[in-house]
């Protein structure tokens, strides 16, 4: 039976050391890439091999693919993984892998450009009869258009940009008169940040909850779902928490929003790890929102509850090798939840925090796992993204999950640079979240209670200065970020076609 020979790891942190260790278990020699920032870093510890790509900025490093595929070559690997995040979804990236005679752990450039477009993605579901929300049928850039739709529809609705992602050119419009504007903005945005101004309107739905399905599809035809992750607890966008199963989702609806993720992987050719994503309103009507062609950062929770290994999985089909297991096979047992443990300081603004890790305390016993980069003295900075670990629990039950959870996280020790988990406690004692009906609205209305009381050290004009770095520090990558997609005579085309540094959702 095929099998990669050697594969390199084009990415860092946490994810790295996860498909290093699955490569271990494989049998599969590996490759590290590392900025100079990372040269002490875990991942490049646990290779067999790694070579240094680059300064620290991710645009010379980790987002420059010429630099990766060329030690790919010297190293005599035969195979490259992504990750998430960085190239994880640059369609150039995968099909260059290829052009070099490599195989790229993920799906095709094909599938990537496909579900890439918001408006063609929506179009392309639409003839796979996956369920998508009401709206424009394509770009819109007359106002006049815009509201005609919007008034066919029903308001509220939302001015959605049709490239990128993280919650980017994105405006919520309640009434006619604030149409216009809204148009103009989300173009002006979109364009800055993905130099695309192309925008669509659809119809925004109140109180939605985020629930997305993992699938798996072989280069033979096969394609399953893993079922779904919850994932409403979100701010501006990006995930805080996720668990599974959801609250939310019977036996009745799981099959039918499985049988929509699977018809929507056919639907564009796709192979290897996917998720596809979806809103579910009150009534439990879901609607297509994206595709991620990639791995998903919350990709052990739906690990911990089936059993299947993901990354392995990923390792066999691009070797060419059948699932080796029908949807039938697939069984959910237990209820898993994870948590993102991010170096930011959530009680003034989320500013991002730097430092040295100088103490290290990881939370153990039975069914907790934690996939993480972070070590004793290591340096965080301001280079890369804030998570430093996921921290995940396995339990028979949601509230055995959440009481595992609370557990670990009061385990959890670091000194030297800040954290969320006070935050993140927070959030398991809130009686919305308890309850177990809570939207993507939830972090937003409980943020009074979820941030700490100011300490008596804490003073007006020190959280005000907190709150200016974290706007410089938010302008100095969103410069960084536009640079590398305006383009210059001395960036690859990597960097040209890069939506932003490190980019997770």
């Amino acid at each position: 039976m095929s099998k990669l020979k050697k594969v390199l790891v084009a990415n860092r942190g946490e994810i790295a050391v996860r498909v290093l260790r699955a490569c271990r278990e494989e049998g599969i020699p590996t490759v590290a890439v590392y900025s100079e920032a990372d040269r002490n870093a875990l991942h490049v510890r646990l290779a067999d091999e790694a070579f240094c790509i680059g300064p620290p900025p991710a645009l010379q490093s980790y987002l420059d693919g010429d630099k990766i595929l060329a030690v790919a070559k010297r190293a005599g690997a035969d195979s490259v993984h992504p990750g998430y995040g960085f190239l994880s979804e640059n369609a150039d990236f995968a099909d260059a892998t290829v052009a070099a005679g490599l195989t790229f752990i993920g799906p095709p450039g094909s599938a990537m450009r496909a579900m890439g477009n918001k408006i063609s993605a929506k179009a392309r579901m639409k003839a796979a009869k996956v369920p998508c929300a009401p709206g424009s049928d394509g770009e819109i850039d007359d106002p006049a258009e815009a509201k005609r739709i919007a008034e066919s529809i029903g308001f509220p609705v939302m001015i959605k940009a049709a490239a990128g992602g993280g919650g980017k050119g994105i405006r919520i419009v309640k009434e006619a008169s604030e149409l216009a504007r809204a148009l103009d903005m989300a173009r002006s945005e979109a364009e800055k940040s993905f130099k695309s101004g192309a925008v669509y309107v659809e119809k925004f739905l109140e109180e939605p909850r985020h629930v997305e399905i993992q699938v798996l599809a072989d280069r033979h035809g096969n394609v399953v779902h893993l079922g779904e992750r919850e994932c409403s607890v979100q701010r501006r966008h990006q995930k805080i928490v996720e668990e599974t199963p959801s609250c939310i989702v019977d036996a009745d609806l799981r099959q039918r929003m499985g049988a929509a993720a699977v018809a929507a992987a056919q639907a564009c050719g796709y192979e290897n790890a996917g998720t596809v994503e979806f809103l579910v309103d009150k009534h439990r009507n879901f609607y297509f929102l994206e595709m991620n062609t990639r791995l998903q950062v919350e990709h052990p929770i739906t690990e911990q509850v089936t059993g299947i290994d993901l990354v392995r999985a990923q390792l066999r089909i691009a070797a060419r090798q059948p699932l080796g297991f029908t949807q039938a096979d697939v069984k959910h047992a237990g209820h898993a939840i994870e948590v993102r443990i991010c170096a930011e300081d959530p009680d003034h603004n989320f500013v991002p925090a730097t430092g040295v890790v100088r103490h290290l305390d990881l939370p153990g016993g039975g069914r907790v796992r934690i996939d993480a980069g972070i070590y004793e003295g290591m340096t965080v900075g301001l280079h890369y993204d804030s998570m430093l670990a996921k921290l995940i629990v396995r339990a028979n039950d949601r509230e055995e999950a959440i009481a595992r959870m609370k557990r670990a996280l009061a385990e959890f020790h670091v000194t030297g640079v800040k954290t969320n988990i006070p935050f993140l406690l927070r959030v398991f004692d809130t009686p919305e979240f308890l309850s177990g009906k809570y939207d993507t609205g939830f972090i937003d209305r409980n943020l009074a209670t979820l941030k700490a009381p100011p300490s008596d050290g804490m003073t007006r004009d020190v959280a005000l200065v907190a709150a200016a770095i974290a706007h410089a520090i938010r302008k100095r990558r969103s410069q960084t970020a536009n640079t590398g997609a305006g383009g210059g005579a001395n960036e690859s085309a990597w960097s040209l076609a890069a939506r932003r540094e490190g980019l997770r959702r």
